[in-house]
């Protein structure tokens, strides 16, 4: 339908506005993050921004990183996770895998072993549940890295998990007596 150029380029426009700057388009998100389908394609098309609802369709439905949820209604559209604006996201604490990983890139590890894993600006830390995709992550910005969470030991002593719509997984951070190098950075 989309050429994939455009798919990414309105991708991250809706990563944008749905995650970080609402107000890019003019929108409000509701306290869950949520915004009518309706409005954000009204807006788009003020800000000429070319997005039609079947190219929103397809966007949510192909976004390999399941990114986008629609309300069951199909009338409200959220980010599943990754905001730097205020939402609460309503995911009830679930007990983690025993092992969670984190991709981030070489320049990144000697600071993370040392402190932890930190929100940032997001408003919670994310996890993978397999190393594949934390390797994918951390790739985007260099040489990754992939560590290592002792999440059963995490969530034994109190952490608390959840998991997104997407399968990601979210806490308020790691300390860093958690993380494990991975077995080729340890032994270096």
């Amino acid at each position: 339908m989309l050429p994939d150029k455009e798919t990414t380029r309105l991708s991250k426009l809706l990563s944008l506005v749905l995650r970080h700057d609402p107000a890019h388009l003019g929108l409000t998100l509701d306290e869950q993050g949520w915004v009518g389908v309706e409005e954000l394609l009204r807006q788009a098309q003020a800000h000429k921004i070319n997005l039609t609802h079947e190219m929103l369709l397809h966007i949510v439905d192909t976004s390999p990183k399941q990114r986008f949820r629609l309300s069951d209604d199909q009338q409200r559209i959220r980010a599943s996770q990754g905001h730097s604006v205020v939402v609460e996201l309503g995911y009830a604490p679930a007990v983690p895998p025993a092992v969670l990983y984190h991709g981030t890139t070489a320049r990144h590890q000697a600071q993370i072993m040392r402190e932890g894993l930190q929100k940032m600006s997001r408003q919670q830390v994310h996890l993978s549940a397999d190393h594949a995709t934390a390797r994918q992550v951390g790739s985007r910005h260099g040489a990754p890295v992939v560590l290592r969470i002792d999440a059963a030991r995490m969530h034994a002593e109190g952490h608390a998990f959840y998991r997104a719509d997407n399968g990601v997984w979210l806490t308020e951070e790691v300390p860093a007596r958690y993380l494990q190098l991975p077995d080729d950075a340890a032994a270096a």
